[in-house]
């Protein structure tokens, strides 16, 4: 399959111009006849009037930049690696992100006291996590979001990898607009099709989008006030507990096995102090605290600061399933209420790696019968572990992170 599709780039790429161009026309002519023969009938069937779907779809054609495009006829083109290096976790922490997104933020909480006090009492969510993700997501607002969402969105839905998610997602931006959420022009997304200054995919606009400002809609685009009442009802109909923090950055005891991670591993946080895990900043947990689970989480491994988090900070993975943006937004967000300086702990500097070696990392521990979590080439906490009970199981230190010494021990 990867070979045909091989040869189609090289045959498309060898073609001549007016030849190529003619290809691309006849697959333009497809789209313009699948929009009124597929997927009209079901946006029809969802209640979408009509008028809404034309004025949609007006002058919209195919946005050929898009990732993952396999036209019509075609042979799937496999997903594309995007990130083919690795990135080490400290670079998710560089000084000048921080630095923005903190003092933007401290900005935008005075503006916006209003906003965010109404929301933080409705829901439970403080406004330092409000905000964080805010700033994290489209830099409070100021960031571009250029894209026609239904050029996006129906080239996705016509010829992209997913595309009958994508085709849900289409429904749900027509049922946006017709409900006069977004005015005209203003309905713009990412290139992956994520709508507004919250980042919201349009069927989570329809669970989440929320009116901050009593106007009857949900502008997420325009409206600071929405956009902050709905980041909120975002996390806590995902399970904010009101009253907990995210997490603690602590101290580990070298005997403490950093295999001990994971949301499914969790004790009170008083037994993990009992077990010798302290705060950094010598302060004790709060007692509310104390009967309540805490999870190891250790984006380095030993290579790096470690926490013990709440189940509050799993429901900041719902808002983006990576555990360095849920310790992203947690950390902007004291930075910007409590003026929390850096992590206590530095990052080590570990080599750069290529995705591809942590997948061979990966199926060399499956083989062992590890539960790494996949072999996508990211090392998450079961790929961490993993890496550390191997460790354990071999006489060698554990450091639960992979490294290009330990792939080439786990290759032979």
């Amino acid at each position: 399959m990867i070979l045909r599709a091989l040869c189609l780039c090289l045959c498309i790429l060898l073609m001549p111009l007016p030849a190529l161009a003619q290809s691309r026309a006849a697959v333009e002519a497809q789209f313009q006849s699948w929009l009124t023969t597929t997927l009209w009938p079901q946006a029809r069937r969802a209640g979408i009037a009509r008028a809404t779907f034309d004025s949609a779809f007006r002058g919209v054609t195919l946005d050929w930049s898009l990732p993952d495009l396999s036209p019509p006829g075609g042979p799937k083109v496999p997903q594309q690696q995007r990130q083919s290096e690795f990135g080490a976790p400290a670079r998710y922490f560089t000084r000048g992100t921080l630095d923005s997104a903190t003092s933007i933020g401290r900005q935008m909480a005075r503006q916006h006291a209003t906003a965010l006090a109404r929301a933080e009492a409705r829901t439970g969510v403080p406004a330092r996590i409000i905000l964080a993700i805010w700033g994290r997501e489209s830099s409070y607002g100021r960031a571009a979001i250029p894209e026609n969402a239904f050029r996006t969105l129906g080239t996705l839905a016509f010829m992209g990898r997913r595309d009958a998610y994508f085709r849900d997602e289409v429904i749900a931006a027509l049922k946006i607009a017709q409900a006069g959420h977004a005015p005209a022009g203003a309905m713009k997304s990412s290139r992956a099709g994520a709508l507004g200054q919250p980042q919201f995919m349009p069927s989570n606009f329809l669970k989440y989008a929320t009116d901050g400002n009593g106007d009857g809609r949900a502008d997420i685009w325009r409206s600071e006030a929405d956009t902050i009442a709905s980041i909120a009802a975002y996390l806590a109909k995902h399970g904010w507990q009101k009253g907990r923090d995210w997490g603690f950055e602590v101290t580990l005891p070298a005997t403490l096995s950093c295999a001990l991670e994971g949301p499914d591993q969790g004790r009170r946080i008083r037994d993990w102090a009992a077990l010798g895990v302290t705060r950094t900043s010598g302060r004790p947990f709060p007692q509310p605290e104390a009967n309540e689970d805490g999870f190891l989480m250790l984006p380095a491994g030993r290579h790096g600061p470690a926490f013990l988090v709440t189940r509050n900070f799993y429901v900041l993975k719902d808002y983006n399933m990576s555990d360095l943006y849920a310790l992203f937004v947690g950390h902007v967000g004291d930075r910007i209420q409590y003026g929390s300086g850096d992590f206590r702990t530095d990052w080590d500097t570990l080599g750069r790696m290529n995705r591809s070696d942590i997948a061979v990392m990966q199926r060399s521990l499956q083989a062992m019968g590890h539960d790494t979590g996949g072999a996508d080439g990211l090392p998450g906490f079961r790929t961490r572990r993993s890496i550390g009970r191997w460790q354990e199981a071999t006489g060698r230190t554990a450091t639960c992170f992979p490294t290009a010494s330990l792939v080439k021990a786990l290759a032979k």
